[in-house]
């Protein structure tokens, strides 16, 4: 037997995010309240607008700006809330702490390993976030960031996987 290649996209000596207790990856979107569901949805989804180009682009935009104007009140109550949060947790440091998770949330997004499933998922989420109620953005978001997110855990398992010589391709016998 010998090791299998690495996972498409993977480099030599990646760092990969941690795994917690629960088995889930240490990512950005994890322990968040929902105001911080609904403002890392809009963030996943504004890089995806960014990054995700082909013949579907044009309507990603379009869908995420027609987001942006009908959801202008509830993202801006996520935001407010989410930033109230950090607030109280992190003082006269808030700021620094929020922007510079924010820099983290995007770099995380724009990974190009998972691009294509990310894509996939973005293209998604902006095609159904308009049918849905303004009642339903926090339930929305909670149930479709870890649906953007997996396209990088499921990427974390395989390369930890083939990293800890768990992945072997077998011997083809003759």
């Amino acid at each position: 037997m010998t090791l299998a290649p690495m996972p498409a996209g993977a480099r030599a000596g990646m760092r990969i995010p941690a795994r917690l207790s629960d088995g889930r990856w240490a990512t950005p979107n994890v322990g968040l309240s929902a105001a911080g569901n609904v403002w890392h949805l809009r963030a996943a989804l504004n890089v995806a607008v960014l990054a995700c180009h082909g013949p579907d682009q044009a309507v990603m935009v379009n869908e995420y700006n027609a987001m942006l104007t009908t959801r202008k009140a509830e993202l801006a109550a996520a935001q407010s809330a989410l930033q109230q949060e950090y607030r109280a947790t992190r003082g006269t440091q808030w700021e620094d702490a929020f922007d510079d998770q924010m820099t983290r949330l995007y770099n995380f997004f724009a990974q190009d390993f998972a691009h294509a499933g990310f894509c996939a998922a973005a293209r998604d989420a902006l095609a159904t976030v308009g049918t849905i109620t303004a009642a339903e953005i926090p339930t929305f978001a909670a149930q479709r960031l870890p649906v953007l997110e997996a396209p990088f855990t499921n990427f974390f398992t395989a390369y930890d996987r083939w990293q800890s010589g768990a992945l072997v391709r077998v011997a083809a016998t003759g």
